[in-house]
């Protein structure tokens, strides 16, 4: 089952959670120091929470999670074909997860992953790496014109 990914810069990660799980109606799929997410069914949602006080924005990134790493590769292609530039990631360990995924940015500059998710891990990937103003959890490549950073 795919769905889509929104990932939030919260000031007080016991704060959201508590508040999510009330609109959701569900508990966190996982919780981390400075990390929680939740895989909400209705609607197909994949809620991100990375505790990040000194963020100016409570926007930190969009996604599609997917089943395997085959539609990962499967949609690396589709986006080649239609034009965009993607950047890669294989097994990299992120938001307490060992992923594949590609990035690719909208004409705005959000920053969208496409990933799957190969198992846990106890470590978060460095969620904050960065300034402020960067996004926590961003791809390899500043060629698809999102900023740097370490993952996510």
């Amino acid at each position: 089952m795919s769905r889509v990914q929104l990932a939030l810069n919260v000031a007080d990660i016991d704060e959201a959670v508590s508040f999510y799980s009330k609109l959701f109606a569900t508990e966190p799929n996982k919780v981390r120091p400075g990390y929680a997410n939740f895989a909400i069914d209705e609607p197909p949602l994949k809620l991100v929470l990375i505790e990040n006080a000194e963020a100016t924005s409570s926007f930190n990134h969009l996604g599609i999670e997917v089943a395997s790493t085959d539609e990962v590769v499967s949609a690396r292609s589709r986006l080649a074909e239609a034009g965009l530039m993607t950047a890669d990631e294989n097994s990299v360990e992120c938001c307490y997860a060992l992923q594949d995924k590609i990035w690719v940015g909208s004409p705005d500059g959000e920053p969208w992953e496409i990933y799957t998710v190969l198992g846990d891990v106890e470590t978060d990937g460095d969620l904050k790496n960065g300034t402020q103003d960067e996004i926590a959890c961003c791809p390899p490549g500043v060629e698809i014109g999102l900023p740097t950073s370490k993952c996510c």
